[in-house]
This record gives structure tokens, sequence and C-alpha cells, in this order.
């Protein structure tokens, strides 16, 4: 590898990404800008739809041109360019998708003449379909049979996700669980802890732990094309991978060093990792919200779903 692991590098990923050594990435995740016009520090989010394309096209190319035969590519996108983005990673990059995979969160953004969007894509593509990467047992979680049908016939050590349809996971915790491919990881709002409060588009620790801990092992390398807010290396720092990411603004690259300088390998994700406890039940009975609250015993940083 020409660059150096463990870095954060100031650079247009396109330009980045070829002074990559072909073959030498285990796992990038890319949550790349939408097209949706969102106001980022110094990326232009308003491309047409062919130049948003062919330039998606380009960065994915080179993605799939880093990974090791085995490595796995994960990739977030909305709604307005999934389909786009599927059929690039099968048909131009040659890749073979293992899981489509929905994040579901509380509190998206109001909408008056829609339903509100509460959900992105995940897609999990990887180079080799028989030959990859994946710790089932490093995400596994009980199954059914285990906690409601003590089936004997059920695998002891518990399975690894599948898919479902939710209404509020919180009024509906027996009918949700963390074994699915609709994973519900609260959305990193205003007033959480875990806003680092310079980049709009966060991702939730644990959301990037999971694709972390499944498809990569300890010592091996994780690559973000979009340094953003920085969680992708930083979880990969914490869960004692070697990380190196990319990142337009000068800002945003200056304050994701400060981030990593922050962090340790071996720290503890931010967040719950069953997302369940960070929703609070809707009161019932008359009851105060605020005396449903502390019955349940959450904490301050979870409650910060009831101010948005």
């Amino acid at each position: 590898m020409s660059l150096q692991i463990d870095r954060i590098y100031q650079e247009d990923c396109l330009k980045g990404l070829k002074r990559i050594e072909p073959g030498s990435i285990e796992l990038a995740f890319a949550d790349p800008p939408f097209n949706i016009g969102y106001d980022y520090d110094v990326y232009d989010d308003r491309k047409g739809y062919d130049a948003y394309l062919d330039w998606t096209r380009q960065w994915t190319a080179a993605v799939s041109e880093a990974l090791t035969p085995t490595g796995s590519f994960w990739v977030a996108i909305g709604d307005e360019y999934a389909a786009e983005m599927k059929l690039i990673l099968q048909n131009d990059c040659r890749l073979v998708c293992r899981s489509w995979v929905v994040w579901y969160y509380t509190f998206g953004v109001h909408c008056k003449y829609k339903f509100t969007r509460s959900h992105a894509h995940l897609f999990h593509f990887v180079k080799d379909a028989r030959d990859f990467t994946f710790n089932a047992d490093a995400i596994r979680v009980p199954s059914a049979r285990q906690l409601v049908y003590g089936d004997k016939r059920a695998v002891s050590k518990g399975r690894v996700p599948d898919d479902t349809w939710i209404l509020r996971p919180q009024d509906v915790p027996d009918g949700f669980g963390a074994e699915e491919d609709t994973w519900f990881f609260s959305r990193v709002c205003g007033t959480f802890k875990e806003r680092q409060g310079w980049h709009g588009c966060q991702m939730p620790e644990q959301l990037l732990g999971r694709v972390i801990r499944a498809c990569s092992d300890e010592g091996q390398t994780v690559l973000d094309p979009f340094g953003g807010s920085g969680t992708t290396l930083a979880v990969a720092k914490k869960l004692n991978r070697h990380y190196l990411g990319f990142e337009l603004s000068a800002d945003y690259v200056k304050q994701i060093r400060q981030r990593l300088r922050s962090v340790s390998p071996g720290d503890a994700l931010v967040g719950p990792e069953n997302g369940l406890s960070s929703a609070p039940p809707t009161p019932t009975n008359g009851r105060r919200a605020s005396q449903a609250r502390r019955k349940t015993g959450t904490d301050q940083h979870q409650l910060s779903f009831d101010k948005l």
C-alpha cells in the first residue's frame, strides 16, 4: 500500500483511491453524498443525474479495485439512488450482493405531504461469492426458537439477522428483534452526547460496529472514502482494526483527527447495542411521559428522542 494506514487524508477520494495498492483493503464502508442538496462544507451535493452516476461509477470502481479477493464493500444510500447504486455495484463493479439491509430509525425529517422517511439502505457486497469474511459469531443473537418456543432444534449459540416489517419498535418490543436485517439504531440526533456537532450526517457507532465486527478481523484495514464525521475510522480503531480514510473538507479532517486522538483500541462503542433500549415506550394509563421514563430507568442521553 503506497499510503500509510491509520490515517485520514484531506484529499478527493478519486485521487486518493488511485494511490491505494490494489487488493490491500479487507473492508470498505462508504456513506457517500446522496445528491439531495445537503449543505456540505465544500462538496456540491446538487449534481445532475448523469453526472452523479458517472462520479459514482468512478469511485465505486476504485474502491472495488482496492479490495482483497475476499474483501467486502458496504454502501449506505438513500431512496433516490438506491436502485442505481445496486446495479452499478453488480453490473459495473461485478460484485456480489450478500445482503440488502434497511437501517430503520425514528425521528426522520417531518414531511407534510408524504410519509416521513425513517430509513436508509445498506448494501453489503463481496468480491467472491464463496470466499469472504463474515464473522457470524460476533453478531449472533438468541433466536425466537430459543426465547419463545423452547425448541430443542434451535442452534444454542443463536442466529444471524433476517427481515421483518415493523411499526414503532418501542411500542411492540416483542415484535422486533436484533436478529433481523431491518436494523433499528437511532439517528445521532442533535441533543445526543454522541453527536460531534460539526457534521450533520453522522452514523451511530453501534451500526458501524456491527458491520466491522461481521466483515473484518482484528488487525485488518477498514477503508472509508468519505470520512465525514469520522465514525467509521473511530469505530475501526476502537475495534482493533487499522483504518484509512479520505475527506475533501480540511475542516472536517481537522475534526476527524481530533476525534481519532480521543479514542483508543478497546474503547467501548458509544450508544446502546440494542436499539430498543434507546426508544422509550409511549406512556399508558394516563401516566406522564416523565413518570414512565423514570420507571424504566432510561438515561438522559436516550431521552433526547422526546425533544425532537
